[in-house]
């Protein structure tokens, strides 16, 4: 039930209040990726009206074509979180660098504490189709000392992380996130332009009925997790089976449907890309966070998620992801040679 006085940044104060050495500016910089995700949600739903759809022309650092909506969601964030005055370094998924903050944006504080990782818009290929997509990120203590972030601030393993969270533009915009203290969601009120406090505390079920992964792709993968979905898929009521398949394409759609009502979400590595194709820092890392933080698992197929050491800031990672004993049993295929 919607509690309609329980705005995102009053929610985000309460729980600042139960920490006595808390600065604030962690709620800060949590307010200031709110007010520019409204932004961003504002264009996305006139995009067609505003030639904000269709390609820019270039490809970004991963070969991809970048989409205008991409461009556009990359430097409203990065706009917006220069001038928090909370950040040393902003990482994006659309920067082949990470970006030190400069030292004019600081503030007048000695020293800011944070860096931020996130993907702009994530499921950017489902734009011109209408299809949910989201922007996700990713917040960290700087390790350095003073000035601009450094490269070693950016690379940090995912158990790290102080916040991480997602917005979602569908039918409505809503917004998920997690300070390490269960998990919250939030649905934007268009009426009054603020997001309202709707889902309290989510648990994901330890084991659900669905699963999400690409099949197209079923005869790259390896022969355990090829055995593992043909089960999933198998009749056989004593073990709860068949599943049924849902997936959109879009990670942080398919994602939020899964953690809601249970289910388990599969980007593997396979023959053409062994590293699978999303990204550590940008995707799975703050998705992993958010999911533990909800009695989820998130996993490599081999590791947790938020143990891996990044290498470099595009780092790529197979992904299994959402109810725990789904994704315990996955591991176990996936051990089948």
């Amino acid at each position: 039930m919607l509690r309609k006085f329980v705005t995102l940044y009053r929610h985000i104060i309460d729980e600042e209040r139960k920490y006595p050495d808390a600065t604030g500016e962690l709620s800060d910089l949590l307010a200031d990726i709110a007010l520019a995700c409204k932004v961003i949600s504002l264009e996305v739903n006139r995009a067609g009206l505003i030639d904000l759809m269709g390609v820019t022309g270039t490809e970004n650092v991963h070969g991809e074509q970048v989409k205008k909506l991409d461009e556009y969601a990359h430097d409203t964030l990065v706009r917006a979180m220069e001038v928090s005055g909370h950040l040393c370094a902003i990482a994006s998924e659309e920067s082949e660098d990470y970006i030190p903050v400069n030292e004019k944006f600081m503030g007048e504080r000695p020293l800011s504490k944070y860096i931020i990782h996130f993907d702009p818009l994530d499921g950017s290929s489902n734009i011109d189709a209408n299809i949910s997509i989201g922007t996700i990120f990713s917040i960290y203590k700087r390790k350095s000392e003073s000035g601009p972030g450094t490269l070693e601030d950016c690379l940090q393993q995912g158990t790290n992380q102080v916040a991480a969270g997602y917005i979602i533009y569908g039918s409505s915009t809503i917004m998920v996130y997690t300070t390490g203290r269960g998990v919250h969601g939030f649905t934007l009120d268009p009426t009054v332009g603020e997001f309202l406090l709707f889902y309290e505390n989510i648990k994901i079920p330890k084991r659900s009925k669905t699963y999400s992964i690409n099949e197209g792709n079923y005869t790259k993968w390896s022969e355990g997790l090829r055995k593992y979905v043909d089960d999933l898929k198998s009749d056989n009521k004593a073990a709860g089976r068949p599943y049924s398949a849902r997936y959109v394409g879009s990670l942080v759609a398919d994602f939020h449907r899964n953690l809601l009502y249970g289910g388990l979400f599969m980007y593997p590595g396979d023959t053409k890309n062994p590293n699978g194709k999303l990204r550590l820092l940008y995707e799975a890392n703050p998705l992993a966070f958010i999911v533990e933080q909800a009695g989820g698992r998130a996993s490599s197929g081999s590791q947790r998620i938020l143990e891996i050491v990044p290498l470099n800031l595009h780092q790529k990672t197979p992904l299994f992801i959402g109810s725990e004993e789904d994704v315990v049993e996955a591991e176990k295929y996936l051990k089948m040679k």
